[in-house]
């Protein structure tokens, strides 16, 4: 047996000891599989990362609003079985593409050269999703500082309000009943004749609440609209310096620093999440809120509403994560015989688990704040921004040692965002590397704090006063559309050129051999189910596209403009390596075609003890160069 085994031993990184050289990169340790590019030090740095890049701040503020606008509880039905038909199998199939190859986003199509642009379009749409999503947690940041005060300073109507911010509703006009008859009159003539508004007949005054003024006249310092780009907010600039300090702190040396510190951002959110709940759920009125979210008042009859039913497909695919690259690149450290199956219904199953357990801790606040201002659940409920920095705020402001819950509430959003952003700029380095594998050996530390600092400078725009709609533009475009694309093209290059049955004998290389039975859901899925979902999700937002707004400002033709651009630039990479790979090939154009169809000489596992017989004929890495036909920007097959 030692004799057998010491082939394998070496042919899987160990003899790199034996090696003059001590070059090592920061992600490779002497007790990974894969010296050459690293592994995850333990299982619990891989899941945890993986949690802390699927749960982000959509969990906590999008999720919790659409159970609530889409029947409650019965919002469920139609969630669930989104997460079965389409998120888990393109999570599943993502996890595994990755750990099988060893690869990033852009080097995993050696399994398919013709849709290498897949991979390029999936990390340009990460890198502009970095520069905005850095903004978000730059406003958790300020926020967070903001709540070292004994008053908050959203609490009342302060030096910065108008005339139209007010801590209540203001009635303008109302009907009442004098001498016998009823009339309509304004408010103060109502009061000055002792007289009392008839239940359901008042007009309120148009008034803001000083958590909104806030938000807009001091965070934001909010223009008119894009065309008035205004200075930069030196206090946003500064708190998105430091939250691109952080993160590339926790990124210096690879997965092997984030690993560890995702211990702390990906678990303690939770913590905060059930001490939110907990004291939410001993607050007046909390019942009212929780009832609205997936209580008494769940309407079943939704259901038969397509629109229900997009939104849950819409949510599941975007809070996974999946198609942005991020999970391929986090997979592509993992040992190869990691069980990345029960990996992927960890993560999926945690992350919707997470979703609905945030909303009771959003809504039985929210009852509260409802119960205290005399208004009805629904006109406080809101999500996206005006949840995370209007609404939620404003309820907690209401609370008992109020800067105590906001430090905790934003704290927990700078964590949600923070683990998030690490495996997305893990994603750009890993990309990086493996394009220039020597370079990132000897220089991972300025690289990584180099993208940083690029994606830093880039950012500024969005913390102008204008910057706002920056933010909402670009993910209004890239984080939408661009991502769909991909996703289809994906699951089609992989299943129906790669070929699903190849694919799923690569799988068992690492998970060990499975009977039909247990591959029957997943064929159903990746062959039929899933790839019809995505094309119906992708012509259902074409059909329904709308010009971007935020609230009730309009974007001006230009900045739309700017949108199409945007997402006209993560795509077409599409079409432009295809066209290479196509011209680069021998042969006539049939032939080329097929050739760039068909998997690169250097596809396969990336340790040769891996490779078995189906892989045998795999060029060595270390060789690959002299092999590869050169492409566009350094992108190798």
């Amino acid at each position: 047996m030692g004799m057998l085994s010491l082939p394998g031993f070496l042919s899987c990184g160990k003899k790199k000891d034996f090696s003059l050289s001590n070059e090592k990169d920061a992600h490779a340790s002497d007790s990974d599989e894969n010296l050459e590019r690293g592994n995850w030090s333990n299982k619990g740095d891989y899941l945890l990362s993986m949690v802390g890049y699927a749960v982000g701040l959509g969990n906590v503020w999008r999720f919790p609003y659409l159970t609530y606008q889409n029947g409650g509880g019965a919002f469920l039905i139609p969630y669930t079985l989104m997460l079965a038909l389409a998120g888990l199998p393109l999570f599943f199939m993502e996890c595994s593409l990755g750990q099988f190859a060893s690869l990033g986003p852009i080097s995993i199509w050696r399994i398919l050269p013709l849709f290498q642009g897949v991979g390029v379009t999936m990390v340009i749409i990460s890198t502009f999703v970095s520069i905005y999503y850095n903004v978000i947690i730059a406003y958790a940041l300020y926020y967070l500082f903001a709540s070292f005060q004994k008053v908050l300073p959203w609490s009342d109507c302060f030096s910065w309000a108008d005339e139209f911010c007010s801590k209540i509703r203001l009635v303008s006009d109302c009907n009442a009943t004098l001498n016998g008859e009823i009339i309509h009159a304004n408010y103060s003539f109502i009061t000055s004749n002792n007289l009392t508004c008839m239940n359901g007949t008042m007009n309120y005054k148009p008034v803001q609440f000083p958590s909104e003024q806030y938000w807009n006249k001091v965070a934001l310092q909010r223009s008119s609209g894009l065309d008035e780009t205004g200075n930069i907010v030196w206090y946003l600039a500064l708190c998105l310096l430091l939250s691109w300090m952080i993160v590339g702190a926790a990124l210096f040396k690879g997965i092997k620093s984030s690993g560890k510190v995702v211990y702390f951002t990906a678990l303690f959110p939770y913590v905060i999440l059930l001490i939110l709940l907990v004291r939410g759920a001993t607050l007046e009125g909390a019942l009212d809120g929780i009832e609205y979210y997936i209580g008494r008042q769940s309407n079943i009859t939704k259901l038969m509403e397509a629109e229900v039913w997009k939104d849950a497909a819409t949510q599941i695919f975007y809070s996974l994560s999946v198609a942005w690259g991020g999970l391929v690149a986090l997979s592509s450290y993992n040992k190869f015989h990691n069980n990345c199956y029960s990996d992927a219904i960890f993560v999926c199953v945690i992350n919707c688990v997470t979703s609905v357990f945030a909303g009771f801790a959003i809504f039985s606040i929210l009852g509260h704040m409802a119960f205290v201002s005399e208004r009805p659940v629904s006109e406080v409920v809101d999500s996206g921004f005006d949840l995370a920095f209007v609404a939620y705020p404003e309820a907690l402001s209401k609370l008992p040692v109020s800067p105590l819950w906001s430090f905790l509430f934003f704290f927990m959003l700078l964590l949600l965002g923070l683990d998030s952003q690490f495996a997305t700029i893990e994603t750009l380095t890993t990309t990086i590397h493996d394009i220039y594998p020597e370079v990132m050996k000897k220089l991972r530390i300025p690289i990584t704090l180099g993208v940083c600092i690029l994606l830093f400078f880039l950012g500024l725009i969005c913390v102008t006063q204008a910057g706002i709609y920056w933010v909402n533009l670009i993910d209004h475009f890239c984080a939408g559309w661009g991502i769909l694309i991909a996703a289809v093209l994906e699951i089609i290059g992989i299943i129906y050129i790669y070929g699903g049955n190849r694919f799923i004998e690569d799988i068992e290389m690492m998970i060990g051999k499975k009977t039909r039975v247990f591959w029957l859901w997943w064929r159903m899925c990746w062959f039929f189910i899933t790839p019809v979902l995505l094309m119906a999700i992708l012509v259902w937002s074409l059909i329904t596209f709308s010009p971007p707004t935020y609230g009730s400002v309009l974007y001006p033709a230009w900045g739309t403009a700017v949108g199409w651009c945007m997402i006209i630039f993560c795509v077409i990479w599409i079409p432009i390596v295809a066209i290479l790979k196509i011209v680069k090939a021998e042969g006539n154009l049939c032939q080329r075609i097929v050739s760039c169809c068909r998997p690169a000489a250097n596809w396969g596992p990336c340790l040769e003890c891996h490779r078995g017989e189906r892989y045998s004929h795999v060029v060595d890495p270390k060789k690959e160069k002299e092999h590869e036909i050169p492409t566009v920007a350094g992108f190798v097959y």
